[in-house]
């Protein structure tokens, strides 16, 4: 039986644009992963590694022109936001670079022997190493950053592990574009183009989870996609990690003070955040807990004037626009729902923004408003209106895990009067970002960033952004009493390579 064939698709018309590839069989998989593992000792060598990422941001900016094109094509986020996505993703290879050259990631610890401790301690010195070979799940929303150069690839590639990238049905035309920018700079060192590998098709990625050569993986996508990758990767016969960002309702507190000193600034921050790049973003604020009475009308009115000026958009393929128009009727068909701005079809092939309001009483309790509690991707949020803090607690106590939680507070709360840091600590628990006074779409390259939270926002503690990221793809690995001669370099006393360490309980720089 002949392999499906992979189509590039126009979002804005639905309508097939060329064949790109087949579907990758299980024999092409094996092949893909087995290539993959075989250019690992190509990336031992810290100092090629750090300039093949180097390179690929390079060369990536090179071509910035044709994969912006190629983008658009299959996303239709348009060419501004699709330039700036781009200049992430060269930052972010950059970055890693910066990471790999400073050597801190390796956390090297050193211990000589104390025969007067209790017990008495031996020679042993720690570093960590690579995994092996990561499957990386690309994300449809995100076609650069998220994707075959994104975040995953990048700091697996920096902490030594070649990928195997399963690229997204929403842009394969794209991600062949790309995985032959990253192989034409991995050329120039003399890595093995298998160092990345790409496959199309929903059973290779299945295939790939599986595959007993596959060390870890990292994914961006649903709930469902993710769970079910991540219960394949806990019933191999060898476990292995599995960094999925699977969902997340992104809630926002807003408190009476802060509607009333600024509901305006509020409510337009608010329509910005939730309809930015057609609500496709993951940290996107499906819920919003405001207060009822005066100052969340005033809140409410500012939300309103905002959306309603927002344009229809196109969503990234049908199946999505499909999911929302379904998703948005069935929510507002509740009991006590209203729709200020109703969202839905804005066209035969977009979508028009909107929020609903409910009663925050309706979320305090297990009911059939639980559908309000689940994400809803596209442009759509929920606001909850509330009579009291009590039904605020209410409604956050039965919330899943998030990747960020915002507070809205006047200046007097961020200053420290009233309920401002009780918030903030009913807010820790649910997420992975905590924000005060902003809005969670945005999300900053840096070294302090967390892009993670409890599940079902991610199935690890770990960050897929920042440069932390790395530690997702390494383990720990101590020697004993192990002679001078046979250490590694970075574990050796003279330190040729000039790393960090804590050496016999001292932290060297």
């Amino acid at each position: 039986m002949a392999a499906a064939p992979v189509w590039s698709v126009d979002p804005r018309t639905g309508k097939q644009r060329e064949q790109v590839a087949v579907e990758a069989t299980a024999q092409e998989v094996d092949a893909a992963v087995r290539a993959a593992h075989e250019a690992r000792g190509a990336l031992a060598d810290r100092t090629v590694r750090a300039a093949f990422l180097r390179t690929a941001a390079d060369e990536l900016e090179a071509a910035k022109d044709g994969l912006v094109d190629a983008a658009d094509a299959e996303t239709a986020l348009g060419p501004v936001r699709l330039t700036g996505e781009l200049a992430r993703t060269s930052y972010q290879l950059r970055a890693f670079a910066d990471i790999v050259d400073e050597g801190a990631f390796l956390d090297v610890v050193i211990n000589h022997p104390d025969d007067t401790a209790t017990p008495p301690i031996p020679d042993l010195r720690r570093y960590k190493v690579p995994l092996g070979v990561v499957a990386v799940y690309s994300a449809s929303n995100f076609p650069f950053a998220f994707s075959v150069a994104g975040g995953d690839t990048a700091s697996a590639l920096a902490a030594g592990c070649p990928v195997v990238v399963k690229s997204h049905p929403d842009h394969p035309a794209l991600s062949e574009y790309v995985a032959k920018v990253l192989r034409r700079a991995a050329a120039r060192h003399d890595i093995p183009e298998g160092v990345v590998g790409l496959v199309h098709g929903f059973e290779a990625g299945v295939e790939l989870i599986k595959h007993p050569l596959v060390a870890a993986a990292g994914f961006t996508g649903s709930v469902r996609g993710g769970r079910a990758l991540f219960d394949a990767a806990a019933a191999r016969p060898v476990p292995i990690p599995f960094h999925g960002e699977l969902g997340s309702l992104n809630p926002v507190v807003v408190t009476e003070a802060a509607a009333a000193e600024r509901a305006e600034a509020i409510g337009a921050g608010l329509a910005g955040s939730m309809t930015l790049g057609v609500g496709q973003f993951c940290v996107k604020p499906g819920l919003v807990l405001a207060p009822a009475g005066a100052a969340g009308d005033a809140l409410l009115k500012s939300l309103t004037d905002a959306v309603s000026d927002t344009d229809a958009g196109v969503l990234l393929d049908h199946r999505m626009r499909d999911n929302f128009v379904a998703g948005v009727a069935e929510r507002a068909g509740l009991p006590d729902v209203d729709s200020p701005v109703t969202p839905g079809a804005g066209g035969e092939h977009t979508v028009s923004a909107g929020f609903l309001t409910v009663p925050a009483s309706r979320l305090a309790a297990e009911g059939e408003h639980d559908l309000l509690l689940e994400e809803c991707f596209g442009p759509v949020t929920v606001v909850a209106r509330y009579e009291d803090e009590t039904e605020v607690k209410a409604v956050l106590s039965r919330l899943p895990g998030n990747l960020t939680a915002t507070v809205q507070l006047s200046d007097e709360e961020a200053a420290g009067e009233g309920r401002g840091a009780e918030i903030l600590a009913e807010l820790t628990p649910l997420a992975g970002r905590v924000l005060v006074n902003g809005w969670p779409t945005g999300v900053a390259v840096a070294p302090a960033q967390h892009h993670g939270g409890p599940y079902p926002a991610t199935t690890s503690t770990s960050t897929s952004v920042g440069g932390t990221a790395i530690e997702r793809w390494m383990r720990p690995v101590a020697y004993q009493n192990a002679p001078e001669a046979l250490l590694p370099q970075e574990l050796r006393d003279e330190n040729p390579l000039g790393l960090p360490r804590r050496f016999n309980g001292r932290l060297e720089r």
